[in-house]
């Protein structure tokens, strides 16, 4: 049997890069995945179709995850399309918006950032928890900025990532009795959209070359971290954040 036979999983922000990647593991272990999409519908329909090639089941919706409405349409589309009861989510859904110094920062900035990153964490797992009847897992996204402070211009996303993480801990104890495990996936550089639209080719290559495996990770291996803990393969891991930076960061 499949690890994630009979599972239905949310993936937000499951279009591309890292989400897609969580999307495809998912589904190649047998859940039923939903794929939430803000603006990428040509990379989402992308996904629906790798996914219901090789045997999966998976539909996409569209919606904002820092709008509760949308929210809600993600959560109805789910219970519709698989059944009232869900399994795994997966809050891949935020991103930088800008590099901006203090001085260059406004309020609004500073307020989308925080929207982005971390009112989407809530309002996505708060309307997801009373729907994980039978236990479950949930996956947050921080990152490596979180811990270091991120690189130049990254203080409002590396603030909102490490409210990502505490996030995290504080509902590893809430749900913990409930049989819902909390955990966040910390990554380092990794090869996607992000870095090529948001670093510089010199820093990217620097950041390689100064890490212990001499490359930036790929998105198929946040995956396959996903997908561990969205298994029963990690049934005693709650409340944790898991580095995976190549070695160029330790806790």
């Amino acid at each position: 049997m499949s690890l994630l036979a009979g599972k239905v999983a949310i993936v937000t922000g499951g279009a591309r890069d890292i989400g897609k990647q969580v999307s495809l593991k998912l589904s190649g272990a047998g859940a039923s995945v939903v794929i939430n999409y803000f603006g990428d519908k040509a990379g989402a329909e992308a996904t629906l179709a790798e996914i219901t090639q090789a045997g999966g089941k998976a539909i996409i919706v569209q919606g904002d995850m820092t709008k509760q409405a949308d929210v809600n349409k993600v959560v109805a589309a789910t219970t519709e399309a698989f059944g009232n009861q869900i399994d795994i989510l997966v809050n891949v859904a935020g991103g930088i918006v800008a590099r901006k110094l203090l001085a260059d920062m406004d309020e609004s900035f500073w307020d989308s950032v925080m929207s982005l990153n971390v009112k989407s964490v809530f309002l996505v797992t708060q309307a997801v928890v009373p729907h994980m009847v039978n236990g479950g897992s949930i996956i947050n996204f921080s990152s490596q900025a979180a811990r270091d402070g991120g690189g130049f211009g990254a203080t409002a996303y590396s603030s909102a990532k490490g409210a990502v993480l505490t996030f995290t801990k504080g509902l590893a104890k809430e749900l913990g009795p409930k049989g819902i495990r909390v955990n966040a996936i910390s990554p380092g550089m990794i090869n996607t959209t992000f870095h090529n639209t948001f670093t510089k080719d010199e820093v990217r290559k620097n950041v390689a070359a100064a890490t212990p495996l001499r490359r930036e990770g790929e998105a198929s291996e946040i995956g396959d971290l996903a997908l561990y803990l969205a298994s029963n393969n990690s049934s005693f891991i709650t409340g944790a954040s898991i580095e995976i930076n190549g070695g160029t960061y330790f806790i």
